[in-house]
């Protein structure tokens, strides 16, 4: 085999594992940062519940405070 034949095969090997190297790092890359958006979107969800809990609360409470002050009826205006 001659010198040149052996120099274009060393650099085909290592050209060749270097790419699978490059494949599996960014595939390893993006499966993380697909992971990130997942931990994301779970405390954006989490977020969301605190609020929409803060919020019922807050209405119970301004139902509450109403409910005080003002009559209310539990007749059907429609039965009429």
């Amino acid at each position: 085999m001659s010198r040149v034949a052996k120099a274009a095969l060393v650099t085909s090997l290592l050209t060749t594992a270097v790419v699978i190297w490059g494949v599996h790092f960014l595939q390893n890359q993006e499966r993380e940062t697909m992971f990130q958006g997942v931990l994301r979107d779970d405390e954006r969800r989490r977020e969301k519940m605190r609020q929409r809990e803060q919020e019922l609360q807050e209405s119970m409470r301004k139902r509450e405070i109403y409910e005080r002050v003002q009559h209310v009826s539990n007749a059907d205006p429609n039965s009429s």
